[in-house]
């Protein structure tokens, strides 16, 4: 059953864990900046929006919204099949992108090897 919950506050468990459920935590911001920080203020980063009109805003949470998947203005509950990649930042994933290039990395080993030549 769909669910809102009101008024809750930024460091409240529901706001600081990810629910894959029909959940929506309201937050009250002052402005857009807390509103990132807010945000931002979490162990997870899987996915995160931005309405607005106002280009510079959608320009600043492409450079300091933490999420894997930011969708600006446009729905937020999912990547689009074969459209793009998807995978979340720290706690929500490995920061790489199934169906990204770099996904490939996550099946690969890296070895360095280091030997000495005599003279």
């Amino acid at each position: 059953r769909p669910t809102v919950i009101a008024d809750v506050d930024s460091k409240a468990r529901i706001a600081q864990e990810e629910i894959f459920g029909p959940v929506l935590a309201v937050i009250k911001a002052r402005d857009y900046k807390q509103a990132l920080e807010i945000a931002n203020d979490t162990q997870y980063g899987l996915t995160g929006a931005v309405y607005t009109d106002n280009q510079e805003k959608l320009a600043e949470a492409e450079r300091k919204f933490h999420v894997g998947n930011l969708y600006l203005n446009r729905k937020c509950t999912g990547a689009l099949v074969g459209a793009h990649p998807f995978g979340g930042f720290n706690m929500s994933g490995t920061d790489s992108k199934a169906g990204g290039k770099d996904y490939l990395l996550l099946f690969t080993q890296a070895k360095a090897i280091s030997r000495k030549i005599k003279r």
